[in-house]
């Protein structure tokens, strides 16, 4: 064999990501490790600001998703979209509950000043540029979010 015939292609960054995770706390702490190694693979520090928006984003979907989306026997899906000409991140949690739907974006209310929990789409709404979630079949829903990259 040649070896000047051989040419060697550099390696290629997939400007997605997607895979299924356990429906469990498991599952989703490794929904948010996985979102920031990720983004360090695709250029954004792992320190920076958008980096740790899209973990809190990732993090707060993927609770929800194993808290009100969770189906025994089912997993979750993380899907992150790398749009650099769209100067965003988007973040996506399939669950398989299409008939337990978050309020809409518009609707999120705040939990009451003692409670422990309800306030993860108000954090996702101060930290995404804009949220929502559609039911793509008779299966799922996806909630998402898209996070800004400063330019």
């Amino acid at each position: 064999m040649k070896w000047s015939n051989v040419r060697v292609e550099p390696p290629t960054v997939a400007t997605h990501l997607t895979v299924l995770l356990s429906s469990t706390a498991r599952g989703a702490r490794l929904a948010r490790r996985l979102a920031g190694q990720q983004l360090a693979a695709w250029g954004v520090p792992y320190d920076s600001e958008t980096s740790q928006a899209v973990a809190l984003v990732t993090a707060e979907l993927a609770a929800n998703a194993i808290t009100h989306g969770r189906t025994a026997g089912r997993d979750f899906r993380l899907t992150l979209l790398h749009l650099p000409e769209h100067g965003v991140v988007h973040v996506e949690m399939t669950d398989t509950r299409p008939g337990r739907l978050p309020r809409g974006p518009g609707v999120v209310e705040s939990a009451a000043t003692d409670a422990v929990s309800g306030r993860g789409l108000l954090l996702v709404a101060a930290y995404a540029e804009r949220w929502g979630c559609e039911v793509r079949d008779a299966y799922t829903k996806t909630v998402w979010a898209e996070v800004r990259r400063p330019t």
